[in-house]
């Protein structure tokens, strides 16, 4: 059995490059869009969030309040 990351895409221009250095590391990897949550897997050791192509420094960011 293989352990495995999910990166959760929210458009990030970088999740690619996150997805081929992950599987540099010999750790099996998958993309999935942000809004399509996968089953729930107990090979999944961990989620990554690939970000938006948003700004943070923008005037309508989201925000926690």
């Amino acid at each position: 059995m293989q352990e495995k990351i999910i990166i959760l895409d929210f458009g990030s221009q970088y999740t690619q490059l996150i997805a081929r250095r992950i599987r540099e590391l010999n750790v099996y990897c998958e993309i999935m869009p942000f809004n399509r949550l996968p089953a729930q897997d107990f090979m999944v050791k961990g989620y990554i969030l690939s970000g938006s192509p948003a700004s943070v420094r923008d005037r309508n960011a989201p925000c926690l309040i």
